[in-house]
């Protein structure tokens, strides 16, 4: 079932969302308007698809895939330099010793680590991601989430990562939730007028109802972002099938009614290449094969790329590597 608005924009005209947006209140009327999420129904349909056998031939190429799609991330206090070189250097060749191998989508790191990371990728075409805005809690007045998004522009960041305050939308301060991802989007223009794409991070182990999980996605593509992603990786549950299936859905529904393609970022969790493919059947089902594009699904993961590597050698040796085989990232 669509989730468009009443009325779609004259063609060629971009949507607008002055009217929704002028008030909480307007704000809230249209976001619990949306049709209602059956948990069970999403459950279940989301573990059906999860069912799907993929044969050898697309098996190869959604191993591919999945590692173009992976954003390999470390996000802890004891990262080092050192740390943030060799992960850089491994997204360019996940594989030294095989060049069929693609490269990662990006390298997603704290603000202050960006310059490791840019200097190592250079115009190697893997992106550099930074989280901001006070990650992962997004505990922090609005001037200090701007500043940590400028300094992460500043340094060279492709990609920010922003959290949203769960504790305003669970309140039902949704046109403040909206605001500040428009001003965090703003903080990502750089001063020659070239734009870091934003992904807005939901921490849905947090957001309690499915409800809530495709409420705060229209808001988000509503305020502007570039991405939808479920989690920070720090909270659980983190990514889960069944909400990224809602999300799909939401960006889905939200192109449909505005013509605006809107990516998706399941994060935290995912660590086999099992269940990665799981989701790629997921977003081809959903969402369609439009989004079979690392510029559109992208996994968070720090584990995930070595599990794919091993998979992807099994098939073209027909044997699984040693588990030192692959560097431990």
């Amino acid at each position: 079932m669509s989730t468009s608005p009443s009325a779609a924009p004259a063609q060629g005209q971009a949507w607008d969302f002055s009217d929704v947006t002028r008030s909480n209140d307007s704000l809230r009327r249209f976001l619990h308007g949306l049709p209602g999420v059956d948990q069970v129904g999403a459950d279940s349909r989301a573990a059906s698809l999860g069912t799907r056998s993929i044969k050898t031939t697309a098996k190869a190429y959604a191993l591919d895939l999945a590692i173009r799609m992976v954003d390999l991330t470390t996000l802890e206090g004891q990262d080092t330099h050192g740390k943030v070189r060799a992960l850089a250097a491994k997204a360019m060749r996940p594989d030294p010793a095989d060049p069929t191998c693609p490269a990662a989508a990006a390298v997603c790191v704290y603000p202050d680590m960006v310059g490791v990371a840019k200097e190592v990728l250079g115009d190697s075409g893997v992106h550099v991601a930074a989280v901001a805005t006070a990650f992962p809690s997004g505990r922090a007045a609005l001037d200090i989430k701007l500043a940590d998004t400028r300094d992460a522009v500043e340094a060279g960041a492709d990609e920010i990562d922003m959290v949203i305050d769960r504790g305003a939308f669970l309140s039902g301060h949704y046109l403040q939730v909206f605001e500040e991802i428009v001003a965090v989007k703003e903080a990502c223009v750089r001063p020659d007028g070239h734009s870091a794409h934003l992904k807005v991070i939901f921490e849905t182990g947090e957001l309690q109802t499915y409800d809530n999980v495709r409420r705060v996605s229209w808001l988000a593509m509503m305020a502007g972002g570039h991405f939808i992603k479920t989690s920070t990786g720090k909270v659980q549950p983190a990514a889960t099938l069944p909400v990224t299936m809602i999300m799909l859905e939401a960006v889905r529904d939200f192109r449909e009614a505005t013509g605006q393609m809107v990516g998706v970022k399941p994060a935290g969790g995912i660590r086999t290449a099992k269940d990665a493919i799981k989701y790629l059947v997921v977003v081809n089902e959903v969402a369609g094969p439009d989004w079979l594009d690392p510029d559109w699904f992208r996994f968070g993961a720090s584990t995930l790329l070595n599990e794919l590597l091993m998979q992807r050698t099994k098939m073209t040796t027909g044997r699984y590597s040693g588990p030192d085989y692959f560097t431990v990232d």
